[in-house]
């Protein structure tokens, strides 16, 4: 039993950095700043720099981040912008194939399709967020909140949808 538990954490672990990876080094390739690179949330743990870039490791491990220069980002063609949002699904998508039939395809599959859904700063979201402005040429404030509110209730419904089935 403990052996599953510490291979479920790592899996775990290793699925959000390997997303995160996906960002970062999307990034790159687009000439994409990024700024900083975190494990976790709340209070900072640890840091410290490599190549220009600030990593982090917070106290509360069930999230992970990459901070890039979003100025940068939005000056890219529609192309590039969707190809750094997408980029830690598509990494998730390729582990889970490689890896199927294990807890970490598991993982790296519910990564990818939860950030599909267009919650709010998932990528899903941010993607729509990007084609919308693109389509209208501007922001559009309300466009923009039509997007997050259904986006939300999208995420409400499968997880209802997900609690019924297992009551």
């Amino acid at each position: 039993m403990l052996v599953l538990i510490i291979y479920a954490t790592l899996s775990f672990f290793a699925t959000l950095v390997l997303h995160e990876l996906g960002h970062y080094f999307a990034a790159r390739i687009c000439a994409v700043p990024v700024k900083q690179l975190g494990l976790g949330s709340g209070p900072k743990l640890l840091g410290f720099r490599v190549s220009k870039v600030d990593c982090r490791i917070r106290l509360f491990p069930v999230s992970a981040y990459v901070h890039m220069d979003m100025s940068a980002l939005q000056s890219r063609p529609l192309i590039q912008q969707l190809f750094v949002l997408g980029a830690g699904i598509g990494v998730n998508l390729v582990l889970c194939v490689l890896t199927w039939g294990s807890l970490f395809a598991v993982f790296n599959l519910a990564l990818a399709l939860g950030n599909l859904i267009p919650l709010y700063q998932l990528d899903g979201w941010k993607s729509g967020m990007v084609i919308c402005r693109r389509m209208f040429g501007r922001p559009s404030p309300l466009v923009e909140w039509i997007l997050t509110i259904g986006g939300g209730a999208i995420g409400l419904s499968i997880l209802a949808r997900a609690i019924l089935l297992n009551v």
